[in-house]
């Protein structure tokens, strides 16, 4: 089969199309014939080497969409044909709290989904919603399961909630607007680019601003009477400030730290007086990527997608998230392999 290999971690130039045996489903597992397959932040991480336990080399790639072409052993041959989205890790385990020490997200050093095809095991798999195409459905994973765990089992996001989400433009931020739209709350959000803003504003966004500004964080909370939740990937040098707009009793919920921790530390003092909750999150557990994707197909949803490119064209992909220019997620489809949904 052809596949997407990272062979060294000198950028995206270190991705290469190859030819690969074709993966044999173990028994309890299932092979997809992948028809697309999504890229996220983690992808263009690895291929700089900025991700914990590198293994080399490795087949990339977390998010995907298919058919259940072949069966193991002990699992039901009547599922070949069967559409399907692939929940993108292995061996959460036991508790709903935090993942356990086996857990680990596929495309290292497990064979990710930037491949024809991949073998998972067969409880790891859910139906393909219908509405949804091949390419819309593989941008949906990671991305909308660390949104759902951020905004629904972290933050607890309520009707009429005020919600800041930043970084407006990205696939969980994306996601986490949707979410939170969809529970009802008031829905602000931040971006290095204006006509991102303008993008989520006509979506249903009420308000934006722009994080280049200085002071953006404390305008916005004054006009806003400040924050119930903040939804954040950041980190860094906006934190305290981020932390000062929230209201007595507010969330500050954080999935990443892209730019690191906060130069001055936290003024611990605002966190205690304020009864400020800080919680750190990841992507989520099997049972919260089965009532995601409920939520998706009952409601509808459509993930946002900025472009998408052929597999052969994977570090033109993976190069596009080097500025952070895209709004929605990148996609990469087999084209010769797919079906139109």
């Amino acid at each position: 089969m052809k596949a997407v290999v990272l062979e060294s971690t000198n950028g995206p130039g270190s991705l290469v199309i190859k030819n690969v045996p074709d993966p044999e489903p173990a028994a309890g597992e299932v092979r997809v014939r992948l028809y697309a397959s999504a890229l996220n932040r983690r992808d263009y991480w690895m291929t700089l080497g900025l991700y914990p336990d590198m293994r080399l080399p490795c087949v990339p790639g977390s998010d995907g969409a298919g058919v259940i072409d072949a069966t193991g052993e002990n699992v039901d041959s009547s599922l070949v044909g069967n559409p399907v989205i692939i929940y993108p890790a292995r061996n959460w385990g036991n508790s709903q709290l935090a993942y356990g020490p086996e857990f680990r997200v596929l495309g290292m050093p497990d064979q990710g989904t930037f491949a024809e095809f991949i073998c998972v095991p067969s409880d790891c798999v859910l139906p393909k919603p219908d509405h949804l195409s091949w390419q819309q459905a593989a941008a949906i994973p990671v991305a909308g399961l660390t949104s759902w765990r951020a905004v629904i089992t972290q933050a607890e996001v309520k009707p009429e909630q005020h919600v800041l989400i930043t970084g407006a433009g990205g696939g969980v931020a994306g996601f986490a607007i949707q979410w939170c739209l969809g529970r009802g709350a008031h829905v602000y959000i931040s971006s290095g680019n204006d006509q991102k803003i303008a993008q989520a504003v006509n979506a249903g966004v009420t308000a934006g601003v722009n994080y280049h500004q200085q002071n953006c964080y404390k305008e916005l909370a004054k006009q806003v009477g400040g924050f119930d939740v903040i939804i954040d990937s950041a980190g860094g040098e906006t934190l305290n400030q981020l932390l000062a707009s929230l209201r007595p009793a507010g969330r500050y919920v954080f999935y990443g730290a892209t730019l690191r921790n906060p130069p001055l530390g936290l003024e611990m003092a605002r966190l205690f007086f304020k009864q400020i909750r800080l919680q750190g999150t990841t992507m989520g557990s099997p049972e919260e990527f089965q009532a995601m994707l409920s939520y998706v197909t009952e409601h509808r949803i459509v993930p946002v997608i900025d472009r998408v490119l052929p597999l052969d064209e994977a570090v033109i992909a993976h190069k596009l998230l080097e500025n952070y220019s895209q709004h929605g997620k990148i996609v990469l489809t087999n084209y010769h392999n797919s079906p139109e949904r």
